[in-house]
């Protein structure tokens, strides 16, 4: 597949006040094709007096942007759900090339991540308000919801398209002007989401762009600025904890979608083959290199034997390459230090006593390849049981009793998202309870929906995205007395 013409089109600067500009110094970032290691394109490196640019014009648009009838912010999201609709193929490619993920699974991403901007034009025009009285009755009471304010969002390179959507769909609807830092990684699928946004008729100002090598460069400034009053973010959980201290400076509010560490129970009741297809849904996703990924499967004992031979079988014969090539099922880690990391990890549990039972390897040529692996008999003392992977590698430890599966599953200080498998229903609700997580699917290993609340508990996060109290994120309460006369 040629994205040279795709490419050739594409705007790569900055985007401020509905303008498209170099970086003030005209110093740019190249961005790789991870499955080749060759330069696809540049963009633009944003400095610290571009980002403190970028947040005043969100300061001095939010007025008229959150006195606009939320009719008409419903219909600048409709336009450009449609818009991302008509050119999934383009959006697809591009960032298949700059991430590395199958050409399916990225078209999907796109149909997914557009689905936001639809739910959240329904949303726009939902924002209610409370009418009552007060106890004594003597005063009417009455509430209001309204935007926060200036936003900051951070998104990850994993997801380019699906986590901006994420967060301008309801910071659009709630009527909060954003200022935006897309991975550096990743760029280039971010920024084809602003021209569709421009095309569907978004203001100038509501939306400021700013790709930089240094997110510390850009995002400080904004958090310091005493402008912002909101702070998204979804990435590392070293990170998130660095930007809370920050907006505490600030008394910002928060939504942090940190680190996973997600468990997969396998009750000795489950329909096996159900929940081998559910393993390689939630396992190889992206090529693992995904929050709510399955890092750590726990299969009971009676069944393990089945399960991880099925599961070598499904994930062994999976077809690994470009992943602009068609019958590509797994392609490249994101970067050398992400390929470097499960590698280590792999070689860290194989000398512990881990046994390989399908891949456990580097694949050598260009681009950062590694086989899709299947471990049984992983130590406890493993890192690969503490660490998230990010990467095409299921771990498969056993356990006897409901217990012993739950225990395991909570032991971590993440709490994303979980998964378990039987046939059971009452026992599959029981363990989802206890299951210390924000999201668990239950006999499916695939939870992410537009229509559903997305978050974690413990250090996974703060706050959720979509459903519908996804736009609650954005908006303030405020309360006016009215004395009766």
């Amino acid at each position: 597949m040629d994205i040279a013409p795709i490419i050739d089109k594409l705007n790569t600067g900055l985007f401020i006040n509905g303008q498209w500009r170099e970086a003030e110094g005209g110093k740019t970032i190249d961005v790789l094709n991870p499955a080749t290691g060759d330069l696809i394109t540049t963009v633009a490196d944003g400095t610290a007096a571009d980002a403190a640019e970028a947040i005043k014009v969100a300061g001095d648009t939010q007025e008229s942007w959150a006195a606009t009838p939320p009719r008409e912010r419903a219909e600048i999201l409709r336009r450009a759900f449609e818009l991302l609709i008509e050119r999934a193929d383009d959006i697809a490619a591009v960032m298949t090339a700059e991430m590395g993920k199958p050409f399916a699974e990225s078209k999907g991403e796109v149909t997914y991540g557009a689905e936001f901007f639809r739910w959240f034009s329904e949303e726009a025009v939902r924002v209610g308000g409370e009418y009552t009285q007060s106890t004594d009755g003597k005063t009417r009471v009455m509430v209001s919801r309204e935007p926060v304010g200036p936003c900051i969002l951070i998104t990850p390179w994993n997801f380019p398209l699906a986590m901006g959507t994420r967060k301008i769909g309801p910071a659009i609807a709630a009527g909060c002007t954003m200022v935006f830092k897309p991975a550096k990684l990743t760029p280039l699928t971010s920024l084809m989401l602003v021209d569709v946004l421009v095309e569907a008729g978004l203001p100038a100002g509501v939306l400021n762009v700013v790709t930089s090598e240094s997110a510390r460069r850009v995002v400080t400034p904004w958090m310091e600025s005493g402008i912002a009053r909101k702070v998204t973010f979804t990435g590392s959980t070293e990170v998130g904890i660095g930007l809370l201290k920050q907006a505490a400076d600030n008394v910002m509010k928060t939504s942090m979608e940190l680190g996973g560490n997600a468990p997969f129970v396998v009750c000795d009741d489950a329909d096996i083959d159900k929940a081998v297809t559910g393993a390689v849904q939630a396992k190889m996703r992206n090529g693992g290199e995904a929050c709510t990924s399955a890092n750590r499967l726990f299969v009971h004992s009676s069944i393990a034997e089945e399960f991880s031979t099925k599961l070598t079988e499904r994930i062994g014969s999976m077809t690994v390459g470009n992943g602009l090539d068609e019958g590509t099922e797994v392609g490249p880690l994101v970067d050398q230090d992400s390929l470097d990391k499960v590698a280590s990890l792999v070689d860290d549990a194989v000398s512990k006593g881990a046994k390989v039972l399908t891949g456990g390897s580097k694949i050598e040529g260009k681009g950062f390849f590694y086989s899709p692996t299947v471990m049984t008999d992983v130590p406890l003392d493993s890192e690969i049981r503490t660490t998230e992977i990010f990467g095409p590698v299921a771990p498969i430890v056993t356990f006897d009793t409901d217990e012993e599966g739950i225990a395991l599953a909570n032991e971590t200080e993440f709490g994303l998202a979980g998964y378990l498998f039987s046939e059971n229903v009452e026992r599959a609700l029981n363990l989802a309870d206890k299951m210390q997580v924000g999201m668990v699917g239950v006999n499916t290993g695939l939870v992410s929906n537009p229509a559903a609340p997305f978050g974690g508990v413990k250090k996974s996060g703060l706050g959720r995205e979509g459903g519908s109290v996804g736009i609650e994120e954005f908006l303030e309460v405020k309360y006016v007395a009215l004395p009766r006369a």
